[in-house]
Parts: C-alpha cells; sequence; structure tokens
C-alpha cells in the first residue's frame, strides 16, 4: 500500500508539473485563433523539436513498439530505421517550404493548405471528415494507451484512466490552445527520453549486461536474435521500402504538419529535424532495448498477458516505487501529448473548415475543442484496446489520405478540385483495402500503396488534361 501512495504521488507531481507548465505559456498567449491553433507562428526549433517527438511517438513508442520487438525480438529494428528515413526524407525535402507557403497563403489549418486557390469548399469539408475521422481515431488510440498503464500500475478500470487523460488534455487545450501543447510536449518529451534511458540501464543490468542478454535471448528463441524478419514473401527490400514510405507518410499527418508551420522561420526547419531525430532514435532504440529484455525477465506476457504492457510491468519488477511514478508519468505524459495536438487539429476541422462561420470566434474555437474531446472519449470507451493496429491504421489512412494532394499544395502544382477529391478518397480507400480487404500489411505497409494510389489518380489526370489541351492536328 505505501509502494502505491508512493508511486501515485510521484505520478501526480509530474502531471502537475506538466499542467503548470502549460498553465504557464498561456501567460504568453493571445486571444486570437491564430494563436490559438500555430501560436502566432513564432515557437524556437527546440520547442518544435521536442514537441514533433512527443507527439509523433506517443502510446505507439511506450507501448506498441515495445510490445512489438518483445514479440519478433531485434528484427524489429528495421520498423524503427525505415520509419526515421522516411521522416527525415520527409522534413528535408517538404517541411521547409511548408512553412513558408502555409504563411503566404494565410493558411491556419492543413485543411486550408488543401484547398487553396480553390473557389468551392469541397476540399476543406472533405479533408476536415478525413481529418476528424482518421486523427480523432488516432487520438482516442493514445487515451486507451495511457489508461492501460494506469491499469496495470493501479489496478484502475479502462474507462476511469480514458476519462482522466480526456480531462487532462482539455485543460492543456484551454490553457493556451497549440502553445501550451507544445510547451508540454517539450517537458512531456524530456520525461520520455530521461524515463526510458533508467528503464533500459536497470533491464541490462538484470539481464547480466548485452552478451547475456543476447544469450538468454536465442536460448528462449533463436528468431528474436536474427536481423531477419520472418514470413516476407516479396522479399526485405520492399519490406524495408514499405516502412520507409510509412515514415515519409507525416506529410499527411495534420498534428505534426501544425509544428512545422508554427515554427518561429522556414530556416529553423532543420535544425529542428536534427534535434528531433537524435531524440527519437534515443527513445526508439531504448524502446526495443526494453522489449528485448522484457521478453527475457517477463516470458510470461508471451503466453499468458499482454506484450503490450511489457513496459510498465517491468518498471514494477525493477525500479524503486519513485521511478514507477516518473515510468508511468512518462507513458501518460507521450499518449497526452499526442491526444492534445491530435484533438486541437480536429477541432480546427471542425471550427476554420467545415464550419468557417465560426473561424474567426476565439471562444467557438474552445468550444470545438471541447466537442471533439467529447467525440474522442466516445472512441476510446468503445474501440479496440490494440494501440499498435490503431496507431498504424489511422496513421496509414492520414499518409494516404492527405500526404500526396498536400505535396502538390506545397509545390504549388495545379489540381482541380475533382481531381483533389478523388486522389484523398482514392488513397484512402487503397490503403483500407490492402489492409483490411486483401490482407497485405505483412507483405508491404499500406502507406505504400495507398499514397501510391494517389499520386497514380493525379498523374493519370494530368495525361488527360495535356491531351486535351495539346492541339488538334490539320488535316
Amino acid at each position: 500500500m505505501a509502494n502505491q501512495m508512493l508511486i501515485a504521488f510521484t505520478f501526480i507531481g509530474f502531471l502537475v508539473l506538466i499542467i503548470c507548465v502549460g498553465i504557464y505559456s498561456a501567460t504568453h498567449k493571445q486571444n486570437t485563433t491564430a494563436d490559438y491553433l500555430l501560436a502566432s507562428r513564432g515557437v524556437n526549433p527546440w520547442l518544435t523539436a521536442l514537441s514533433a517527438m512527443s507527439t509523433g511517438q506517443s502510446g505507439l513508442l511506450f507501448l506498441g513498439q515495445v510490445g512489438f520487438a518483445y514479440k519478433i525480438g531485434i528484427s524489429s529494428i528495421w520498423l524503427v530505421i525505415g520509419w526515421a528515413i522516411g521522416d527525415y526524407l520527409a522534413w528535408w525535402f517538404f517541411f521547409q517550404r511548408l512553412r513558408k507557403i502555409s504563411e503566404e497563403t494565410s493558411s491556419d489549418t492543413v485543411s486550408a493548405l488543401l484547398a487553396q486557390n480553390t473557389s468551392n469548399r469541397w476540399i476543406s469539408i472533405v479533408s476536415g471528415v478525413i481529418i476528424i475521422a482518421f486523427l480523432g481515431s488516432y487520438a482516442a488510440s493514445q487515451l486507451v494507451a495511457g489508461s492501460k498503464a494506469l491499469n496495470v500500475v493501479f489496478g484502475w478500470d479502462y474507462y476511469l484512466g480514458i476519462v482522466l487523460g480526456a480531462i487532462i488534455v482539455i485543460i492543456y487545450c484551454f490553457s493556451g490552445g497549440v502553445r501550451a501543447e507544445i510547451w508540454t510536449d517539450a517537458a512531456q518529451g524530456i520525461i520520455m527520453i530521461g524515463s526510458l534511458l533508467l528503464l533500459l540501464t536497470v533491464a541490462i543490468v538484470n539481464c547480466d549486461g548485452l552478451a547475456a542478454a543476447w544469450t538468454k535471448l536465442a536460448a528462449i528463441d533463436v528468431k528474436l536474435v536474427s536481423l531477419s524478419p520472418e514470413n516476407l514473401p516479396l522479399g526485405f527490400l520492399p519490406f524495408f521500402f514499405g516502412w520507409i514510405v510509412a515514415g515519409f507518410g507525416v506529410v499527411g499527418q495534420p498534428h505534426i504538419l501544425t509544428r512545422a508551420m508554427a515554427i518561429d522561420s522556414a530556416n529553423n526547419i532543420n535544425r529542428a529535424l536534427n534535434i528531433k531525430t537524435i531524440c527519437g532514435l534515443i527513445n526508439s532504440f531504448s524502446a526495443i532495448g526494453i522489449g528485448l529484455a522484457a521478453r527475457v525477465l517477463l516470458p510470461e506476457l508471451m503466453t499468458g498477458g499482454d506484450p503490450e504492457l511489457a513496459l510498465p510491468y517491468l518498471a514494477q519488477e525493477l525500479l524503486p516505487s519513485i521511478f514507477v511514478g516518473l515510468m508511468l508519468a512518462g507513458i501518460f505524459a507521450a499518449t497526452m501529448s499526442t491526444a492534445d495536438s491530435q484533438i486541437l487539429c480536429c477541432s480546427a476541422a471542425i471550427t476554420q473548415d467545415i464550419f468557417p462561420q465560426f473561424a474567426n470566434s476565439y471562444k467557438l474555437a474552445k468550444l470545438g475543442t471541447l466537442t471533439m474531446t467529447m467525440i474522442v472519449l466516445s472512441i476510446a470507451l468503445s474501440g479496440s484496446d490494440n494501440v499498435f493496429l490503431l496507431v498504424t491504421f489511422s496513421w496509414s489512412a492520414l499518409a494516404s489520405g492527405l500526404g500526396p494532394l498536400l505535396i502538390l499544395r506545397v509545390w504549388q502544382l495545379p489540381v482541380t478540385t475533382p481531381v483533389a477529391m478523388l486522389m484523398m478518397i482514392v488513397g484512402i480507400a487503397a490503403a483500407i483495402s490492402w489492409s483490411l480487404v486483401f490482407k497485405l500489411s505483412s507483405l508491404v505497409y499500406e502507406v505504400l500503396p495507398g499514397m501510391l494510389a494517389g499520386t497514380i489518380v493525379y498523374l493519370v489526370a494530368q495525361l488527360f488534361t495535356k491531351a486535351d489541351n495539346s492541339p488538334k492536328e490539320k488535316r
């Protein structure tokens, strides 16, 4: 009982600290929708980097990625490497120009950027609905992830943890909009790095060192120490390229795109990218190491438990109570940093894009945030509890539906409204069909066929446009 109290005290202490950071950020806010949605485009690169990292990694890192490594072994490293390469390329080629174009076109939301230079509102409406549907599901998975961790440590019902997470998200968002999110994300990012490195170090020591851990993994199953993934009928290269494209799919993730749109200068994008990449890789490799160590120290989870809960179980097993509270705060911080960003993007889609008559009302922007939180809460309470599947599926739908069109808009390439809408719909349909109908995601992650399908729609449309505009032959 004393241990539980100390864990709770530490956990609550860190949550209060993070909430105070969000409230303090409100002293720098302006009561305008532009400040609420993009922090007046004045965020420094360090805050941008840490915020983008913690927002992008979320519960997928602490639960999904640890559980994935626990189940398949060291070959899970290719997901991390491929994803990191794709993410880096996207930031390098795309995000600097995104910052410039979003300011030049006065686009405060992703849908506004997609709909630039169009006379009707169909692109705004359709893209807004896509964002609400899939980013809302993504945010719900974060509330589920946080609640799973609380269930392990405190034995709380899943529903209680989900509701607590929703309340904290509302506090973050209401205290200062995206500025509060970015500041709290940065604080949460630091907690994430520290807590993961702490548990990884203790876990390796308890495995009697790296060499002994490797030997014990091989004794459990030699496949766990094989770098070659299993069951790849198309071979390694298509599998690996699929994860590179998955990382590149960040071009379709509104909650991360807004970080680039809010940075103080386009010239600082690459600096933020380097900081984010280094910190993100530290976290990802730490998560893999923790998953492998948990397979040695907690083998029973493979048959009688949930591998996605390997990290909180391992923390309870190995760490003093005060550090269990820190670890729990790290998990919860990761999930909340993503959920609040996603909910704010969804509420912006409602109040700025689907119902633009509310666009200039600061109070209605907050009402939209509250409404979206209630929708996400409902999804979380009734949805799946598999964090890895929820996150990867939502990511692929957003990347496939919004990514190709966003690239065209950022590079100012011509596209008509019908073609733009068809690109979004076909991209999502291709990703969903690849995953759910044909069940081919184990061969190549569905972002690749999804983004490829949307791109093909545009290229075919361009061929027909050129054919229609070409001079007729003289007879």
